[in-house]
């Protein structure tokens, strides 16, 4: 049976006096965290909106916060779809100030407990309360966005808390929240991938072409191991060729990318290989990602550029593409970009659950920062022996540990993720999910 609960609400205007714990009606309670900082809240059927529209609005003043609430009853273990769209006028970022949030309760009012054990870094094996679900941001149309997300409620679920924010609002701001809807619903399929780096360094040859061959029985290795994504290193048709960038740099489309385009339909896979891009006088370094229908997916053109590639005169790349797969969204960085924050938040921003990154020699810290930071999985590919004490071959989870890592020169690393599965931390909750609403406001200097 289908369960859907639709959150309806009378005609109704409420005023600043109105108290946090009064309800307005059906149910719905207009809530603010001081009075002091209290908005105006009020139902609307204008515009032909069926169930009506929440309102929450600014006065004059800076800062104003209050959400719409609604408390339904739930049973654990079973799935929800839940989706809300929301309308914004004067609001800066609406991805701060208008947030939507679940929160699972028990029986006693308090949080529910996830059913699982948390295995990331901090209290691992413990099974967390349930911090608030944040939906996400996934369309919009007409001026109205859409927040959706699939849950899974936790076992001593019995209520379901759903608040409708307005947080920091500028003078005269408003959000307008259509009725929400929450369905019971199948859980959705997992989102399994199979994420392999390739640990080599192609030392034989000298030509772009002896250099990228030797990589083909290693990607056929991975290809073996049902490797849905390859990632191998950065420049491999540059390394120790004895040449400059330039002679190892080839146009795009071109020799190299072909060859690997091939590889890739032959394998049914995904390949990333870092190599050396010309573009009229111009020369990149990139990361080309080649997908099982032999063609370019597209492209990274590496953005924080060291001392030897600027002195050697390599242009520096200025955009943060994401690329759709058949099973998710990957995005590439390159070598150095890695010590720069900046570049993976770009990426995730984007909306990359995946970031490929091939590598001479890195930090390790800071790879395993880059993938906590954003909560994405992140694949590297390194020149770097395993036992220097530097850049592994790794694969790098939601919190920042290796999954699994490559020590031999040409061997394969692998790892199998659900990147529809959610990471959830003691106190934290899906820190991923939160990112959006939390992290802050862009830095204004130039």
């Amino acid at each position: 049976m289908k369960y859907v609960f639709l959150f309806a609400v009378g005609c109704l205007i409420l005023s600043n006096s109105v108290r946090a714990d009064e309800g307005a009606t059906e149910g719905w309670i207009a809530e603010t965290p001081r009075e002091e900082i209290r908005p105006e809240f009020a139902w609307e059927s204008a515009g032909g909106e069926e169930q009506g529209v929440l309102v929450i609005r600014a006065d004059g003043r800076q800062g104003l916060m209050g959400s719409w609430t609604r408390t339904i009853p739930v049973q654990g273990k079973k799935s929800y779809h839940f989706v809300v769209d929301r309308k914004t006028e004067g609001v800066e970022l609406p991805r701060r100030t208008a947030v939507a949030r679940i929160i699972w309760l028990n029986e006693a009012g308090g949080k529910a407990t996830r059913a699982e054990p948390s295995y990331m870094s901090y209290r691992s094996g413990e099974r967390p309360l349930a911090e608030p679900e944040m939906p996400k941001l996934v369309s919009t149309h007409d001026d109205w966005d859409r927040l959706e997300g699939f849950y899974h409620a936790p076992p001593d679920a019995t209520q379901a808390k759903i608040e409708l924010h307005f947080r920091w609002g500028e003078p005269h701001s408003s959000v307008r929240w259509r009725v929400p809807t929450m369905e019971v619903s199948q859980a959705p399929d997992p989102r399994t991938v199979r994420l392999a780096t390739v640990h080599f360094q192609p030392r034989a040859g000298k030509s772009p072409k002896e250099k990228r061959e030797q990589f083909a029985s290693l990607i056929a290795d991975a290809a073996r191991q049902k490797a849905d994504l390859i990632v191998l290193p950065e420049t491999l048709t540059y390394f120790q060729s004895g040449g400059t960038y330039a002679d190892a740099a080839e146009t795009i489309p071109g020799p190299s990318t072909d060859y690997f385009a091939k590889l890739a339909k032959q394998h049914d896979t995904y390949i990333v290989a870092g190599l050396m891009e010309r573009d009229g006088h111009l020369i990149y370094n990139v990361a080309v990602l080649l997908g099982p229908n032999g063609n370019i997916v597209g492209k990274y053109r590496k953005v924080t550029l060291p001392r030897g590639e600027i002195e050697g005169g390599i242009m520096p790349g200025s955009e943060y593409p994401v690329f759709e797969t058949r099973f998710g969204k990957v995005a590439m960085m390159i070598c150095y970009d890695g010590f720069y924050p900046e570049v993976a938040r770009e990426l995730s921003n984007r909306g990359a659950e995946v970031i490929a990154w091939p590598v001479w020699g890195c930090n390790p810290l800071l790879a395993a920062a880059r993938a906590c930071e954003n909560h994405v999985y992140l694949v590297s590919s390194t020149y770097t022996d395993f036992g220097a004490d530097w850049a592994q071959s790794a694969i790098y989870g939601h919190d920042g540990r290796t999954i699994a890592h490559a020590e031999e020169w040409g061997s394969i690393a692998i790892a199998k993720v659900d990147l529809g599965k959610p990471s959830h931390w003691q106190s934290l909750g899906d820190f991923q999910a939160e990112i959006q609403a939390h992290r802050p406001m862009a830095n204004p200097l130039p």
